[in-house]
């Protein structure tokens, strides 16, 4: 007697391009620095709100069976968490990973722990706005450009995949030139550097930056935090230190097909062409 194989509906809107392929995890919301258009108003003194490593490998295998294609991982700072490398590791076990960072932190020790990543599926998506340390620097922390230059090098030699990203009110096409020089001459091609604009969300709000964006401008790719499910990476931003709700999915994170699904039923119920509008990556 057959046995019919069960419905995957997520399955079947990611192949179909409904449902965007990429689960994102915020695995914390504290670091280093203080970047001034930051989503989550994150720095130093932020509360160590994190995801466990466990609830990350969980949600890597989940989103797994559940037929999703890819992962993304954010913060905060990702490389605060002593735990990062090895749970990047793990994740790229079930899924390609992309891991967001400043890319301040890569010591010589740090650099030693990732350098497993070389032979998985993984890549570190690191910031560098400007081609200048002054002006890139005034937007993010002092010795920021100084650091980022260094580590980049040091990754790529040790077989990493980088990928910039480029994240600015506006830039001039021969500032654009001299910064896309840098990053090839640091061993990024052309095809890991991805521009995006500044969201007018979290600390950028505060500072009257960026471009104002309605949920139907931001990509619906589920974004797994410790306080819920989001519609997407620009979802769980902070304001005045409080969590802004209004792109909540649900309260309920695992197991993983619960805010799959709710999500699933939010972008059918929108209307034909209500697409995202922005190129947010």
């Amino acid at each position: 007697m057959s046995v019919e194989t069960p419905e995957r509906p997520i399955a079947r809107a990611v192949a179909e391009g409904r449902m965007p392929g990429r689960v994102w995890m915020y695995a914390n919301y504290h670091c280093n620095i203080q970047c001034t258009y930051c989503l989550t108003e994150s720095g130093p003194k932020v509360t160590q709100r994190a995801l466990s490593p466990e609830t990350m490998i969980a949600v890597g295998e989940q989103a797994k069976e559940l037929g999703f294609t890819d992962l993304g991982v954010t913060g905060g700072e990702t490389f605060l968490m002593p735990h990062m490398p090895d749970t990047l590791a793990r994740l790229a076990d079930e899924l390609p990973v992309v891991a967001l960072t400043n890319g301040t932190l890569f010591s010589r020790r740090l650099l030693e722990k990732v350098e497993p990543l070389a032979e998985r599926d993984v890549a570190l998506q690191i910031s560098l706005d400007r081609p200048d340390a002054d002006v890139n620097d005034e937007m993010r922390a002092p010795d920021n450009f100084r650091k980022v230059v260094a580590a980049v090098p040091a990754l790529v030699e040790r077989g990493i995949t980088v990928r910039i990203a480029t994240t600015v009110e506006s830039i001039e096409d021969n500032e654009l030139d001299r910064l896309c020089a840098l990053h090839r001459d640091l061993g990024v091609p052309d095809s890991e550097h991805i521009i995006r604009p500044i969201v007018r969300r979290g600390r950028a709000d505060t500072e009257n930056l960026g471009v104002t964006a309605v949920q139907s401008d931001l990509p619906a790719e589920l974004t797994i935090t410790d306080d819920g499910a989001f519609w997407g990476p620009f979802g769980p931003t902070v304001h005045d230190d409080r969590l802004d709700t209004d792109l909540l999915v649900t309260r309920t994170t695992l197991p993983l097909e619960t805010p799959a699904r709710a999500l699933l039923g939010l972008l059918e119920g929108r209307p034909d062409g209500d697409d995202s509008a922005l190129n947010i990556r």
